[in-house]
């Protein structure tokens, strides 16, 4: 039984939370590394997972057409951090050129 971890990504469906697993694949010729993204639909029974915990999952029996994973326990909190975006320069908010850059 393999145990995958993941970060949540929705909980809009009643019971169930989308998780986003990530993996680093090398190429096998260039040697670039990129990142895979795999979503898996997740049965979440109590409701527990919010937005950007990471929770640990496994197989399961089938509860849906997509929902075949069941969630075993939430790994970590989310990251407060993560949601809040970056601000932007007051000159580029005004939409005039800073002095620098004529």
């Amino acid at each position: 039984m393999k145990i995958l971890i993941g970060k949540v990504i929705s909980t809009k469906m009643p019971k169930t939370a989308t998780v986003a697993v990530e993996r680093v694949v090398v190429h096998p010729l260039y040697r670039k590394r990129f990142k895979k993204i795999r979503k898996y639909h997740v049965h979440d029974e109590n409701s527990v997972a919010k937005v950007g915990d990471r929770v640990k999952f496994v197989a399961s029996r089938p509860y849906s057409k997509l929902k075949k994973w069941v969630l075993i326990e939430k790994s970590g909190e989310r990251q407060k951090g993560a949601q809040a975006a970056k601000p932007s320069s007051p000159a580029r908010q005004a939409g005039t050129k800073p002095s620098s850059e004529k």
